[in-house]
């Protein structure tokens, strides 16, 4: 699986005009499930996710996870993270998991997420969503369970 993670003050996602979901300080988690995922890079993922120590400290460094913070987590699917551009300017996405193994994967993800305390809100699958965020630092962090 593949994440890219951003610090944030908060994040919405709306779909047509509608609020589907929205955090208050901690994280925006773009995520895309890749073929050959399994539920175990899901967790292996949250996991990652829940403990990275991205958040400031007392004396205002980098020592704190989402889970010391009480941080909440917006998760949206974005399969364009499997974007391949080495054979010319469109990218290919034939490296992301089909649609309904990609569904089924990213919401294990989310559930196991929350598994670790963490309040987690989710965008709507395959949905034209515009997500909307006050990056925080600017803090913004590339996760791939494959590397």
């Amino acid at each position: 699986m593949r994440a890219l993670i951003q610090r944030v003050t908060e994040a919405k996602v709306e779909v047509d005009g509608d609020l589907i979901g929205q955090c208050g300080p901690g994280l925006l988690v773009l995520v895309c499930a890749m073929q050959g995922d399994t539920e175990a890079e899901g967790q292996k993922l949250a996991a990652k996710i829940a403990k990275l120590r991205i958040f400031k400290d007392e004396a205002g460094k980098m020592n704190r996870s989402l889970m010391d913070v009480g941080g909440a987590a917006l998760v949206v699917s974005q399969f364009t993270l499997a974007g391949d551009t080495s054979r010319g300017n469109r990218p290919g996405f034939s490296t992301a998991a089909p649609p309904s193994e990609g569904e089924r994967l990213y919401l294990h993800f989310a559930n196991a997420l929350q598994s670790h305390g963490i309040p987690v809100e989710t965008g709507q699958f395959g949905a034209d969503m515009a997500v909307s965020l006050v990056n925080d630092g600017p803090v913004t962090l590339w996760l791939d369970t494959s590397a």
